[in-house]
């Protein structure tokens, strides 16, 4: 890993969302007012939490890194079984989120196809193109390393969310961009979704609205969250 990796200059696109698109409003909601009271409140908790996790020390992060790594991991394995063979979709880090780089190198060796999302139409669903180890970056939008172009296309079956925050419903609060439900919403089949975070970002509900979609799991270095079933709030 490089100096730049650490600082977190770099990312896949869908993590610089609320910058690209901070006047993101769901159209759909019920009651505008009531929709951007919640704007505006996700918008200091985003704030709130992103402070919180860039405080935290190198050591802090690395037992966050490992310990939330091999929880995955292990979810992985629960869930799915045998993983070879199978498409998942990571992210890059950035501003203090878990780093799960090496466990991307680990399960690419393992025969997973991985891969990772970016934003090639500005306020529309994210394509995914397969990265490895080997990969040679480009530059894509806002200046960021993704893989070129000629990288293979593809679907993921399982998708990985970075939280800023979290619920115990199982909703993410994520950049603010909307570019993670457009995809999910887009997407038939739907990936299985797993958000990714600390522990300490839990929030006791982030007032879901309509365009916001439920995850599959959420696992922090506390380990999988138990999330109610369907139909239970």
């Amino acid at each position: 890993m490089t100096d730049r990796d650490r600082t977190g200059r770099y990312a896949s696109p869908p993590c610089m969302a609320g910058e690209v698109a901070p006047e993101y409003f769901d159209p759909l909601a019920v009651d505008p007012d009531q929709a951007r009271d919640v704007a505006r409140w996700r918008r200091a908790e985003r704030s709130r939490l992103r402070a919180a996790r860039q405080a935290l020390t190198v050591q802090e992060r690395a037992a966050i890194d490992l310990a939330l790594a091999g929880h995955l991991r292990d979810l992985l394995e629960t869930r799915f079984g045998a993983l070879r063979g199978r498409g998942l979709s990571a992210y890059w880090p950035i501003k203090g989120e878990p780093d799960l780089r090496p466990l991307m190198s680990a399960l690419h060796e393992a025969g997973v196809t991985i891969a990772l999302p970016l934003v090639e139409t500005r306020a529309a669903p994210l394509v995914f193109r397969r990265w490895s180890p080997q990969t040679k970056m480009v530059r894509g939008d806002w200046n960021i390393p993704v893989p070129p172009p000629e990288a293979e296309a593809l679907t993921p079956q399982i998708t990985l969310a970075p939280l800023v925050g979290w619920d115990c419903a199982g909703y993410r609060l994520g950049y603010g961009g909307g570019y993670f439900d457009r995809t999910l919403a887009a997407l038939s089949p739907r990936p299985f979704t797993i958000g990714t975070g600390v522990q300490a970002a839990r929030l006791k509900t982030i007032f879901p609205q309509p365009h916001d979609i439920r995850l599959d799991a959420i696992v922090t270095e506390a380990g999988p969250q138990v999330l109610p079933g369907p139909g239970q709030s």
